[in-house]
């Protein structure tokens, strides 16, 4: 038999070096953790989260005291490691610092990038600290798991967010409609809705299984560092999480349709029950794998770059000193040193007393030959919009199929109330789908109209349907009175471009105006009501 390996150390026996590089590492993540508790307490989608401090401390205690004790020997692969480790995090940190200037420090894309870099530094930490000079936490499975996880209890991007839920929603609802089918009980679908004999079921983002999904691969991996050790067993518990997690979810859209078909309203308790069920059923089902699955202690294994485990190493020194480790702190003192910097010249300039303009005076309230329809319930958007200055008018000429509708839409921010790309995300190619809209001409195109025999600046230009019904959209995002082309509001590039074209400070106010109608552009623009409009709405830089 191998004599066992040499124990991890106590705190009071570490170099100074390592005990900086650890506090301050341990810093970075409370101070994580502080920033993203609000929206751990507050986001469904990100409830899990506020286990990520609990299980990064009690990963950290399985990797010292059950996992496998490996140490690394100190080298060139260990000093380019913690290198390439801390060089990566920090790239990430600027990026963040970068998102937070185009974006605001709240948006998921920051937090998200934030949340990689502390990762990564830490993964630099973990290489350094598991050196078998300094022998604090070893390089085993939990270690490594400990890091990786800040990720996942960070807010999914933008894009690749809308990406996974469209296709899940589509996913969900086609599958719940078939095992409608087998149970003799007749549905259409349109989009992500589901249409039964007596009502619809929409299957929101909420219900896509993104939240259930994320949380139980989030519980499976923490489950195959905490209750695991085959390495076999691991690769299960991983692979399984995520079609369990979907599975599961494709259940509780099942049981929330034969609700809603049965009379049931599915709003408040229901959906909330059933959501918070599937979390806990996915978590115990895959707590029950891991149990069934649990080997012994001497399936730990054994990794590469092993210290000798004969005999007992000298003590670690008080002024040993490392490469790596140097490479960290400095590496974690930039760190510092950017979050201060970025966080210093990225809070919002808000001018909240500017006076905001009457949105509601470029809308006719009444034009000759149309109906003329308010909309009243704008009000619940705000919260999403980071605005209340909003407005919208449809006018209807005609009835039925021939009937044509024109709807103007208008909302205002004040300088500094929101960054630029964030309104830019909130456009129709973000919004409507999730309504059950279809977008027909992709890729996205640009046109230049004429109003009165006045060229208008470049209109973003679409076409969506629901149900066979069409509507044409043109929008603009005006940024202190100057239109802003733009050409993917969810590309990470298009997001640094917007940044370093706008700024840090925020200071210019936005104005985003939308038209639609079921008619195209050539078939309405010489209305009246267009010339009417527009004439109105120049004065504000269209």
């Amino acid at each position: 038999m191998s004599p066992p390996a040499h124990p991890a150390v106590g705190w009071a026996e570490l170099p100074a070096l390592a005990r900086i590089n650890a506090a301050l590492l341990l810093c970075l993540a409370a101070g994580l953790c502080l920033w993203f508790a609000p929206a751990w307490a507050t986001d469904p989608d990100l409830s899990h989260g506020l286990l990520m401090p609990v299980v990064f401390l009690l990963l950290v205690h399985e990797s010292r005291s059950e996992g496998p004790r490996r140490w690394l020997r100190p080298g060139l692969g260990a000093v380019s490691a913690a290198t390439a480790l801390a060089l990566a995090g920090l790239l990430a940190l600027l990026a963040g610092g970068l998102y937070a200037a185009a974006l605001d420090w709240s948006h998921a894309l920051v937090r998200f990038a934030m949340a990689v870099s502390l990762s990564l530094l830490l993964g630099s930490g973990l290489v350094c600290l598991a050196d078998e000079r300094i022998r604090l936490i070893p390089f085993n499975w939990a270690s490594w798991v400990a890091v990786a996880l800040w990720p996942l209890s960070a807010p999914i991007p933008p894009g690749t967010y809308y990406r996974i839920t469209g296709a899940l929603q589509l996913w969900v609802s086609s599958g719940v409609l078939n095992l409608l089918h087998i149970l003799g009980i007749p549905a259409l679908r349109v989009g992500n809705i589901i249409e039964l004999a007596n009502t619809a079921v929409g299957v929101e983002d909420a219900c896509s299984g993104i939240r259930s999904l994320t949380s139980c691969v989030f519980v499976g991996i923490f489950i195959s560092a905490a209750l695991i050790r085959r390495p076999w067993a691991r690769v299960v518990i991983i692979a399984l999480s995520a079609p369990l997690a979907l599975l599961t979810n494709l259940a509780r859209s099942l049981i929330l349709t034969l609700l809603a078909n049965a009379g049931v309203s599915i709003a408040g308790f229901w959906h909330d029950a059933t959501g918070y069920a599937v979390l806990a059923v996915t978590a115990l089902l895959l707590a029950a794998l891991a149990y069934g699955l649990r080997g012994g202690a001497s399936a730990h294994g054994t990794g590469p770059a092993l210290a000798p485990s004969g005999a007992e190493p000298p003590r670690p020194a008080k002024a040993a000193y490392t490469a790596a480790g140097a490479i960290l702190a400095w590496s974690l003192v930039l760190a510092a040193l950017a979050c201060v910097f970025f966080y210093s010249n990225t809070r919002t300039a808000s001018r909240r007393d500017q006076p905001v303009p009457d949105l509601w005076a470029a809308l006719p309230v009444s034009t000759p030959g149309w109906e003329v329809r308010t909309t009243q319930n704008l009000r619940q958007f705000a919260s999403v919009l980071q605005t209340d200055t909003l407005a919208e008018r449809a006018y209807l000429r005609g009835e039925g199929r021939s009937a044509v509708q024109i709807t103007f839409y208008l909302a205002y921010w004040r300088p500094g109330q929101a960054p630029v790309s964030l309104v830019a995300s909130h456009t129709p190619d973000g919004c409507w789908p999730g309504a059950g809209w279809q977008m027909r001409n992709e890729p996205t195109t640009r046109r230049d109209l004429t109003v009165s025999g006045r060229t208008l600046p470049p209109a973003e230009e679409r076409l969506f349907t629901s149900r066979g019904y069409p509507q044409y959209v043109w929008f603009w995002h005006l940024y202190a009175g100057r239109p802003i082309a733009y050409q993917n509001p969810y590309s990470v590039s298009e997001l640094l471009r917007i940044a370093w074209r706008y700024g840090f400070r925020h200071d210019g106010d936005q104005l985003f105006v939308r038209v639609s109608s079921n008619r195209p552009w050539s078939e309405i623009s010489g209305e009246p009501l267009f010339a009417d409009f527009f004439s109105r709405i120049r004065s504000h830089g269209l």
